[in-house]
């Protein structure tokens, strides 16, 4: 008697992981070939399971949005996140040390700058995890190196594309227009995309192909208009150029009509999240947003020079969040926030601090599980009189990537597998 054995569900999913659940579903199990190696009692059955199982998070998910914010120019983390309880925090900084009495204590052993009133009520209430001494192996105090290698998340290696433009490809294998937006005047590395066209924009009123430069611009603008093209640099500038006209009115209406009642302070971080809060609310299907906020480059007088790129993050960061809630977005919105490289421990001469190395990171959200992450760096045993890196960042890509946006390929998106941090309700 001849016996029949059903293909594990696991080996049919392996077979088949390049189709989309849609394909799936849509062509059922005949169209894939399958149906002939199952008895017909047991098709749908086993259609079904491997349905189920071939339904990613993302799938299961898909209004869910990461927000990244940039803090440019090296944001002091020991004076963000203030470990107030080691004293050698205070032998390092006898004039920069934030007070044990100023300081918003969240334990007996840090709190944050006294002028992060906002983000301190999130984080008492469980919205905002704060991930430890992040940064990566041998790290370069370059502001432009730096920050290239955070861009594309790949430390001491050339690299073309933005990690999150990476993120976009591998999620999504056709162009979609919108499918990521950049608030700025110019475009990141983070989201250069091979398949997609970033829209960049700051100003929705003034709204232009900003991401273009000058003789892209001039090349668009008299190319031939045929829709296929040979030459794939002409084909993605095509893209980009037809993405930006045709969402610049669709843009522009949104933020101009946007009503909220949230006080998002003033600065330009404020504005670039209250015109995302717009497009959210109006229905664009971006999934990916980056925004940034200068002035953390902090050598000299800072205790004055960060009082307001302090107040902004916080402001806006606070108006956002509470904006989401109001507009009941607020589970489908993630935020990560990161900056370059932090400050050395050792305040210097002029009243300042100067380039470091490792740093916190941030996410918030209503469905973050809030607290602190990873290992925080040693105040006594230094690399040269920086914090030693005791996370790499690229940990906390995975986790927005895998855990957030729900695409589990992340080895491929970032070079590696690196473990994520469960930081998801």
């Amino acid at each position: 008697m001849h016996r029949f054995t059903t293909p594990p569900v696991d080996e049919l999913i392996s077979a088949h992981r390049g189709c989309s659940r849609r394909d799936f579903l849509s062509k059922g199990l005949a169209g894939l070939g399958m149906s002939a190696a199952l008895p017909a009692l047991l098709q749908n059955t086993s259609f079904a399971m491997v349905a189920e199982a071939l339904q990613s998070d993302a799938e299961q998910h898909p209004n869910r949005i990461l927000v990244v914010v940039e803090l440019t120019g090296g944001n002091d983390g020991l004076n963000t996140i203030v470990p107030y309880g080691h004293d050698e925090y205070y032998r390092a900084r006898p004039t920069l040390g934030i007070r044990k009495s100023q300081v918003l204590k969240v334990n007996d052993e840090f709190g944050l700058d006294p002028q992060l009133l906002g983000l301190h009520r999130l984080f008492m209430d469980g919205k905002i995890a704060t991930i430890h001494g992040c940064g990566y192996e041998n790290s370069t105090q370059s502001h432009f190196k730096s920050m290239e290698f955070w861009h594309t998340g790949r430390p001491w290696a050339r690299e073309f594309y933005g990690w999150a433009g990476r993120t976009a490809d591998a999620m999504q294998s056709e162009p979609v227009d919108s499918i990521i937006v950049n608030l700025g005047t110019s475009q990141s590395l983070a989201v250069k995309s091979r398949i997609h066209a970033p829209i960049v924009f700051q100003d929705p009123k003034r709204f232009t192909r900003n991401g273009l430069n000058r003789s892209e611009k001039e090349l668009v603008d008299t190319m031939n208009e045929a829709e296929n093209s040979a030459n794939s640099a002409l084909a993605f500038l095509r893209r980009a150029s037809k993405a930006a006209t045709a969402s610049s009115a669709r843009i522009k209406r949104a933020c101009q009509e946007y009503q909220t009642t949230m006080n998002y302070g003033g600065g330009n971080l404020s504005s670039d999240l209250r015109n995302i809060a717009a497009l959210i609310a109006g229905g664009f299907q971006t999934k990916i947003y980056y925004a940034n906020l200068g002035g953390w480059d902090t050598h000299s007088d800072q205790n004055a020079g960060r009082n307001n790129p302090v107040q902004n993050l916080d402001d806006s960061l606070s108006g956002f969040l509470e904006d989401l809630k109001r507009m009941g977005r607020a589970d489908d919105v993630a935020i990560m926030v990161f900056s370059e490289f932090g400050r050395r421990v050792q305040e210097n001469a002029s009243g300042g601090t100067d380039h470091g190395t490792a740093g916190p990171m941030f996410i918030m959200g209503e469905k973050v599980k809030g607290g602190f992450y990873g290992e925080h760096p040693s105040l006594t045993d230094l690399d040269n009189g920086n914090l030693k890196v005791t996370t790499d960042f690229r940990r906390v890509y995975a986790t927005m990537i895998k855990e957030w946006l729900g695409f589990d390929d992340t080895e491929t998106i970032l070079n590696g597998d690196y473990e994520t941090f469960k930081a998801f309700a």
